[in-house]
């Protein structure tokens, strides 16, 4: 029976990681349960950075971007020893059961954590990548999205105004998730992403046609993990290419990370924080609350880090039929 729970956010920060935490400090305190905030992910827990919540300590905190726990890489918790540290914390703190709020690398350690001293885990899938099997949608992915669109369509019309060909690096990872709706929504005529094959002299193919036919201004989306290089190494083998290609190039960076999350992202994260707080109380562990098809779903921690959540194709070919 969980008498005292702990949640807590690692990894890459991302929009909704505040309304999930709000989601289960609030859950827990509907079912009488007490909750405490671990400050700054694994670190803060090796470190006994526990800070006791209410339903005050979330108000005001759904809209914000970030996450008001923090987060911080742990080398220590990489440890055996750092691992049992953490968990010498837990115990001393009462805690029966944790909420992970993060992506792969959040649920490898809780994996881990949880095989060596059985202390249940349940996650949320916070970050940007959309990249976690288990779920349509993580935490976060849609703000970024449409935060990199919006300076998508800014860049568009710098390019068209000085008859430009820009490329544009958004985030991903090893993921594609975040490059293919920018490049759909934002008109591009070319997207590359790490899964798929398309090769820089496809590239440079497509835009030579385009120059051809008397286009004056291109965009080409690319994800930051593609197996072609970042964008910087594209854009100078195209020009090298097409020297009358008048190029430039923005890496739309760590913006895609902040700002409040969209309502989408809300909703999302309320409902998993809810889920994740649930899953403990029924005994659920080493899993991760997620959506699929509209409905909620407990993925076990093996098959979100270890099974590939693919991109689909039809997308692609959206590209190419719009660029036509």
């Amino acid at each position: 029976m969980m008498k005292r729970i702990a949640v807590f956010t690692s990894g890459g920060d991302a929009p909704g990681m505040n309304a999930c935490i709000r989601a289960v400090v609030r859950t827990a305190v509907y079912h009488g349960i007490e909750v405490y905030g671990i400050m700054r992910g694994y670190s803060g827990m090796v470190k006994g950075e526990f800070v006791k919540l209410d339903s005050a300590s979330v108000s005001n905190t759904i809209q914000k971007g970030g996450t008001i726990l923090k987060s911080a890489r742990s080398q220590s918790f990489q440890t055996r020893e750092g691992r049992q540290l953490a968990f010498d914390q837990l115990v001393n703190h009462g805690i029966d059961g944790l909420v992970a709020i993060g992506g792969n690398g959040t649920f490898t350690g809780a994996t881990l954590f949880e095989q060596e001293f059985g202390i249940p885990i349940v996650g949320a899938p916070g970050t940007i990548d959309n990249d976690l099997y288990g779920t349509d949608y993580t935490i976060g992915y849609d703000t970024a999205v449409n935060t990199a669109l919006e300076a998508i369509d800014k860049i568009r019309d710098t390019a068209d105004s000085h008859d430009r060909c820009f490329f544009v690096e958004v985030m991903g990872r090893d993921s594609g998730y975040i490059a293919i709706p920018c490049a759909i929504g934002g008109g591009a005529e070319i997207v590359l992403i790490p899964e798929t094959q398309l090769s820089t002299e496809a590239v440079i193919e497509t835009l030579k046609n385009g120059h051809n036919r008397s286009k004056t201004s291109f965009l080409v989306v690319i994800a930051e993990g593609d197996e072609e290089g970042y964008a910087h190494e594209v854009a100078r083998q195209v020009k090298a290419a097409i020297p009358q290609l008048d190029t430039r190039v923005t890496v739309i960076g760590h913006i895609q990370r902040g700002g409040a999350p969209s309502a989408a992202d809300r909703m999302l994260a309320s409902q998993i924080g809810i889920a994740a707080v649930e899953g403990l109380m029924n005994g659920m562990h080493n899993v991760m609350a997620g959506i699929v098809d509209r409905k909620l779903v407990y993925t076990p921690f093996a098959d979100t880090i270890h099974k590939r959540k693919l991109i689909n194709q039809s997308f692609m070919r959206m590209v190419e039929i719009l660029n036509a």
